[in-house]
């Protein structure tokens, strides 16, 4: 097995998204919709490239923190705007909180482990992804969008719950 480095390709398309966080909120609604596709594109790039050629040791705590970090900005937006109460984009954003949440308390109990992505949890960064299109292109399907994600959210937290469960079970 090859030794991991400390920074790769894949790490440079997760730390783009930082800054793309930043500019979320303070761009007009045509660069928003670049941020945005840049934002998600990167974060179908950084996955791909990690599993092709390798991944580092900063790119497991530095993906999932610019991925939720990007949500939390750019739904804060659509919070601010007015277009999505805060109880929806709770939903929308449920499986991202309820994983910062299990993180935390794994890591404060000194057993910090990973669960390997899941097809609830793609589909959910998928609907959300589709959820902001919606809301930067002022689509009527903005909350029907929302509601879905929430739907699909509440089914991954469950799937990741069970997945953990399974994965502490003593053989």
């Amino acid at each position: 097995m090859k030794p991991r480095t400390r920074f790769t390709i894949a790490d440079l398309f997760t730390v783009i998204r930082l800054p793309l966080a930043v500019a979320f909120p303070l761009v007009g609604e045509t660069w928003r919709l670049v941020v945005l596709a840049v934002a998600a594109a990167s974060d179908l790039l950084d996955g791909f490239l990690a599993r092709r050629i390798g991944s580092s040791r900063f790119g497991p705590f530095i993906d999932p923190v610019a991925d939720k970090l990007f949500m939390a900005v750019a739904f804060g937006t659509v919070l601010f705007s007015g277009q999505l109460t805060w109880w929806e984009l709770l939903g929308v954003l449920a499986r991202d909180i309820a994983a910062s949440i299990a993180f935390f308390i794994t890591t404060v109990r000194g057993r910090p482990s990973a669960i390997p992505a899941r097809a609830g949890g793609k589909a959910v960064t998928v609907l959300q992804v589709a959820t902001l299109f919606a809301f930067v292109l002022g689509s009527p399907l903005l909350r029907p969008l929302a509601w879905a994600t929430a739907a699909v959210a509440l089914y991954a937290i469950w799937d990741y719950t069970r997945a953990a469960a399974e994965s502490s079970r003593p053989l």
